[in-house]
C-alpha cells in the first residue's frame, strides 16, 4: 500500500508515494538522493541517521515517512551554505572529532540544533545533546571538545580550554 505525501526538503517541496512501512532516512536515501544521512544501525542506536525535522534532531531511521508528511525535513546537504553548520564543521576538523566520516552528518546535525537552541551550552547540555551517537574512530573526548569550540566559534569566544572552562576573549578594538 502507498500513501501520497508532501515533504519540504531542505526548503524545496517534494512530492511523491511511499510505502507504509518505508522510513523516512530509506525515502531520503533512496527516493529524494541525498544520502549525506548514514544508514548505521538502522534501530535508532548509532545516530548517523541524524536529520531536522521541523528542526528538531531526529533518527530518520525510526520516522516513517508517512508521518513526516507535510513536515520541514533538513538534511546535512541542506546546510550546505549554513554559517553555523560551517563553524560546526570547522571545529570538528580541528578538535580531530573527525576520522572516517561515517558519524559526522548526524554529529553536526545535533550540534547544529543543540547550538541553535542553545549558543552557550553546558557540559551536561552537550552530553545529553549528543547521547545516541556512537562513534568507533575518535572516541569521546573530541566530539565535546568539538561542539565547545564551535560554541565559542559562533558566540565570537576566541579560546576554549580543558573540560567545562571557558575563556572569553572580547575581540580587540582598534581605538
Amino acid at each position: 500500500m502507498k500513501k501520497h505525501i508532501q515533504l519540504l526538503v531542505n526548503g524545496a517541496l517534494w512530492e511523491g508515494e511511499v510505502k507504509a512501512g518505508q522510513t523516512l532516512l530509506d525515502l531520503l536515501r533512496e527516493e529524494i538522493g541525498l544520502t549525506g544521512a548514514k544508514k548505521g544501525c538502522d534501530s535508532g542506536e548509532c545516530g548517523a541517521c541524524v536529520v531536522l525535522l521541523n528542526g528538531q534532531p531526529v533518527n530518520a531511521c525510526l520516522v516513517l515517512a508517512v508521518d513526516a508528511d507535510g513536515e520541514a525535513v533538513t538534511t546535512i546537504e541542506g546546510l550546505r551554505n549554513d554559517e553555523r553548520a560551517r563553524a560546526i564543521q570547522e571545529a570538528f576538523v580541528q578538535a580531530g572529532a573527525v576520522q572516517c566520516g561515517f558519524c559526522a552528518p548526524g554529529l553536526i546535525m545535533a550540534t547544529w540544533a543543540l547550538l541553535a537552541q542553545c549558543p552557550h551550552p553546558t557540559e551536561q547540555e552537550i552530553k545529553e545533546a549528543l547521547i545516541g551517537h556512537l562513534c568507533r574512530c575518535t572516541g569521546y573526548v573530541r566530539i565535546p571538545e568539538a561542539v565547545r569550540q564551535a560554541a565559542a566559534r559562533l558566540s565570537g569566544r576566541k579560546e576554549v580550554t580543558g573540560v567545562g572552562e571557558r575563556i572569553d576573549r572580547p575581540e580587540s578594538s582598534a581605538d
